[in-house]
């Protein structure tokens, strides 16, 4: 399947549904769906395909619940479920995380979430990531459903890493075809002066794999440049310097304006994406507002990366596949 393809909008047109593109190289909003319904097979077979395609759809207007979204979800996977997640999450419903949890983090550690974030996303380029990127297997999708969100500002914006990859030269392609990575929870975070109580943390419960740095997606057999602004620490079998810069080339390269897009949530919007394929960047504008970001997201059991030449990712610590 290439990302140029018709024939995944046919199939969403002739489920009943519609497809409108709202970027040149990702994303789409379908219409025509009500997600908290018995959706039959051809529904959700031209979902799958769209979602392939496009990388990320969205969905507008939706009332789903808690268990609505997690039987959505089982349609096309089977949900993770975290061994810990904040007070914020619904007790009983594992499968969902509640991102108002990501603004308890700092207050754990004795920071205000505004410092929390800045120390985590000191470059511009530190704050993309796909989900759990430093797990030898990474989900395969996250579907993040809105339940309230600001009048203003909260957007989320998205990367297509196999248009990334595309667009490198064939030189360049060639180069990092055979590379892999260390990718490492936290490798991101700059260290309050003194004690910080979640670098402590993120010693204590450390996660980290080595991925090829171009992996094949297992389903469209599309070469994604498996980069990520988070979890990345270096490409094997280069110097520091080396790697920095090729990592910094390549990040560049991943999150140019014309490979990504950027959705503008309302209440009962729903974005359903592929995270073998994609990166995201949450929103860093809403600390300072006084309006409240609930978010609820499910994600789906994701498999081991396997690069060009065959090889799969390798746990470095703290990660097994299928063990969370």
């Amino acid at each position: 399947m290439t990302t140029d393809s018709p024939m995944t909008d046919e199939a969403v047109r002739d489920a009943g549904m519609e497809v409108k593109p709202v970027a040149g190289h990702i994303g789409a909003e379908i219409g025509g769906v009500d997600l908290a319904a018995d959706l039959d097979d051809a529904v959700v077979a031209a979902l799958r395909a769209a979602v392939l395609r496009w990388k990320v759809v969205f969905f507008r207007g939706q009332r789903l619940d808690h268990a609505g979204h997690v039987a959505f979800a089982r349609r096309f996977g089977e949900p993770v479920v975290l061994p810990r997640r904040g007070k914020a999450s619904p007790p009983d419903f594992p499968e969902i995380e509640t991102t108002a949890d990501r603004l308890e983090l700092g207050g754990r550690f004795g920071m205000e979430h505004d410092e929390w974030l800045r120390r985590r996303r000191h470059t511009l380029l530190r704050g993309w990531h796909c989900d759990h990127g430093a797990r030898v297997d990474p989900p395969a999708a996250t579907i993040l459903r809105a339940e309230t969100v600001p009048p203003y500002g909260g957007d989320t914006t998205w990367s297509n890493l196999a248009a990334a990859y595309a667009g490198l030269s064939a030189p360049l392609r060639e180069f990092v075809d055979g590379l892999r990575a260390e990718h490492r929870l936290g490798v991101g975070y700059q260290p309050r002066p003194g004690d910080d109580a979640y670098v402590r943390h993120l010693l204590d419960r450390q996660v980290a794999s080595l991925h090829p740095l171009v992996r094949v997606h297992p389903e469209t057999g599309e070469r994604i440049l498996y980069v990520n602004g988070y979890y990345v620490e270096q490409i094997a079998g280069l110097s520091r310097p080396e790697s920095g810069a090729i990592l910094d080339m390549l990040l560049e390269q991943a999150v140019r304006p014309e490979y990504t897009v950027r959705f503008r949530w309302e209440p009962g919007s729903v974005a359903f994406w592929d995270n073998r394929a994609t990166m995201h960047l949450a929103p860093g504008d809403t600390a300072h507002l006084d309006h409240p970001r609930i978010m609820h997201r499910v994600m789906l059991a994701g498999d081991v990366p396997v690069g060009v030449d065959g090889r799969a990712s390798e746990p470095v610590t703290g990660t097994a596949p299928g063990r969370w």
